[in-house]
């Protein structure tokens, strides 16, 4: 056998390692069917996590921003609740998904035991994973398109651009979504989720949602552009101010590596977990 067989089979093992295409029974349409009877009956729940970042444009953008003004950016000054608006976009996109794809999931897998009869029938652990992941998107995608069509009422929109808003919100909390649920098939007891909420809390606030990356020293700079909200807020402010550079493709690529890394992880635990 000849070196140029064995280069294209190296290069399908080494895909299969990192890709486990074989764990795919190509039904994840049914897990979003089940998700989709299952809240039908608790839409109200799905509901409250659109109002968060309503309250914080209403109360920060409309009653700090009397007193802020406007913010200067590379397009020019913008009043501070258009500066803010593009942020809680991202926050919305990453709390919808993250939400879903770690409490839910860790429930389903660890009470519930919900994913071995799933397994046990004609389902993979890719299904299970890309399911949840997607269906977590699904209600990250939700809220985004509710709270742009706020910020449309409000006259926070500045560019054209910001149609493409939603289709990158929904890149971010596919990004979150993947990462959320590799996470959580690491945790063992639900009282660690709480470390999730901790990190949570600290990336928005400190992640130019509210003010500028240049209002912090050089080294906590470093580490904000290290966050992924971070990342998705720039994409997303970008887009609705109209500050559209090659330098957003960098954040897009920031996310596919999220989500590639996301569901490779999650698949692969949880065919540890499930089929050992």
């Amino acid at each position: 056998m000849t070196g140029a067989t064995l280069q294209p089979q190296v290069r399908t093992t080494l895909l299969l390692r990192i890709v486990p295409l074989h764990l795919y029974a190509g039904r994840t349409h049914v897990i979003l069917e089940r998700s989709l009877l299952a809240y039908q009956r608790s839409w109200l729940v799905v509901l409250t996590g659109f109002f968060e970042p309503v309250f914080y444009l209403l109360a920060m953008g409309q009653g700090l921003g009397s007193l802020i003004g406007q913010v200067s950016t590379v397009a020019g000054p913008v009043a501070y609740a258009a500066y803010i608006a593009p942020g809680l976009l991202a926050t919305s996109a990453m709390n919808g998904a993250i939400f879903d794809s770690t409490i839910n999931v860790f429930f389903k897998l660890k009470y519930a035991k919900l994913y071995d009869g799933m397994l046990a029938a004609s389902l993979g652990p890719v299904d299970v994973a890309l399911g949840e992941i997607v269906w977590s998107l699904i209600r990250g995608g939700l809220y985004s398109v509710a709270f742009v069509l706020v910020m449309l009422v409000m006259g926070l929109l500045a560019s054209w651009w910001a149609l493409l808003a939603v289709p990158v919100a929904l890149i971010v909390a596919f990004g979150f979504a993947a990462v959320g649920m590799a996470i959580t098939t690491f945790m063992k007891t639900f009282q660690q989720m709480d470390w999730i909420t901790t990190a949570l809390l600290p990336m928005f606030l400190f992640s130019t949602t509210f003010y500028p990356l240049g209002v912090y020293p050089r080294a906590v700079q470093i580490l904000v552009e290290c966050l992924p909200l971070y990342h998705g807020i720039e994409l997303i402010r970008g887009l609705c101010l109209g500050l559209v550079s090659p330098g957003l493709f960098l954040h897009l690529l920031y996310f596919a590596g999220m989500i590639g890394v996301g569901v490779t992880v999650a698949s692969r635990r949880l065919e540890r977990l499930l089929l050992r």
